[in-house]
This record gives structure tokens, sequence and C-alpha cells, in this order.
């Protein structure tokens, strides 16, 4: 049973992208699934966005950061995805406890046993049964979120983590990289240096495998 399926990495691994091409393919195959994000799943959640990310040169300490994740992801449980679950939809997640872990514990040298209590609390314990980890050299990955700003009309600053020195990327990177061998059953690690069909391919038949649906 696939109920609940997290896509993490770090910035520019196209998170975003990959999910609404699994939306897409998944409401082709007559599949119920509800798509969301952490931060901003939620009315309160995206309140909580706009003080995490879309306000980057607001000083905000790391205990702060930490507890405004963790309420956003309790209420995004309570209200999203526990509900769209029980109504037997597939969640699709742009992010989960897993960036916390790697942001937070990793990035930001939180105890890294805390954090997975803390997580445990904040998500009432559900775990997703996928998760896809697209990686790509870091450095890759934030000259793609330079080059989406460039040309969006909308969004022009960098986000709080945009911000972050490359050390502190590298290490998040690392920190999703050993998650991901701890886990070999739930994560499945795509290299999203690829082009964004290829990358999909492998999320697809990845999917397909575990839902049934290759044909």
């Amino acid at each position: 049973m696939v109920g609940f399926i997290t896509f993490e990495g770090g910035d520019g691994t196209g998170k975003s992208t990959q999910i609404r091409f699994l939306e897409r393919h998944l409401i082709a195959q007559g599949i119920s699934c509800l798509t969301t994000r952490e931060p901003g799943g939620t009315s309160l959640g995206q309140l909580l966005r706009q003080i995490l990310l879309e306000n980057g040169n607001r000083a905000i300490s790391s205990s702060t950061e930490l507890f405004l994740y963790l309420a956003d992801r309790a209420q995004h449980v309570h209200e999203v995805i526990a509900p769209a679950i029980a109504q037997g939809k597939i969640v699709l997640s742009d992010r989960h406890t897993d960036s916390t872990v790697a942001y937070q514990g990793y990035g930001r040298g939180f105890d890294l046993q805390l954090l997975l209590s803390l997580n445990r609390i904040a998500s009432q314990g559900l775990t997703p049964d996928i998760t896809f980890l697209l990686d790509c050299p870091v450095q890759l990955g934030l000259s793609r979120t330079v080059h989406r700003r460039s040309g969006s009309a909308t969004v022009k600053s960098n986000d709080r983590f945009e911000n972050e020195k490359l050390e502190f990327h590298e290490k998040v990177r690392q920190g999703f990289l050993d998650l991901a061998r701890a886990e070999p059953a739930r994560f499945h690690v795509i290299d999203a240096s690829r082009s964004e069909q290829k990358v999909f391919a492998a999320v697809r038949e990845i999917v397909d495998r575990r839902l049934d649906l290759s044909n």
C-alpha cells in the first residue's frame, strides 16, 4: 500500500517539477492524489513560509527556525496529509521530516536524535512510503535557482537557505545521502543532474512498479 510519497533534496534539484509530472501521470491512470509542500501546505503554513523563506533577510535564530518548521509540519499532517490518506488519496509532498534532519541537523548542527524525536511528534509518527531523493552537485543546484529567479517576474530575492554559504549546502547534501543510506527500502536516490525527462522516467518506473501500473 502506497499512500504517502515525498520528494527531498537540496535547492535546485527539481522537486517541484517532478511532483507535477508525477501528479499528471497518476491522474492519467485514474488515481486520486493530492500535491502539497512544506512549509506552506496549509493556511497557517503559508504564513510560516513567508517568515521562514520569503523574507530571507530577516534574522531568525536557529531554534526559532526549527520550531516554526515543526509547527508547520504538525498542522500540515493534521489538516492535510492524514485526512487525505484516510480518504484513499496518494499524497505527494515537496519536503517532509527528512528536510528537517538534513537542514537543521546536518546544516545547523542540532542533535540528530533530538530532531528524530521532535519529527515523530510533529508528524504523528507518519512515515512516507516512498521518498525520492533528487541529488545533484550543490553548485549545479544553486546555479539552477539563480537561473530560475532571473526568469521569474514574481520571485526575485533569494530565500533564507539560498543565502547560505556553499559549505552549508554541502552538509545538507551529505545529510540527505546519509539518510538514504540508513533507509534504503524507503529512499530512492535519483541523479537529478540529468534532464527533467530522464529524471521523471526513473521516478515513474519506481512508482509504477510499486503501484503495479506497469503494462
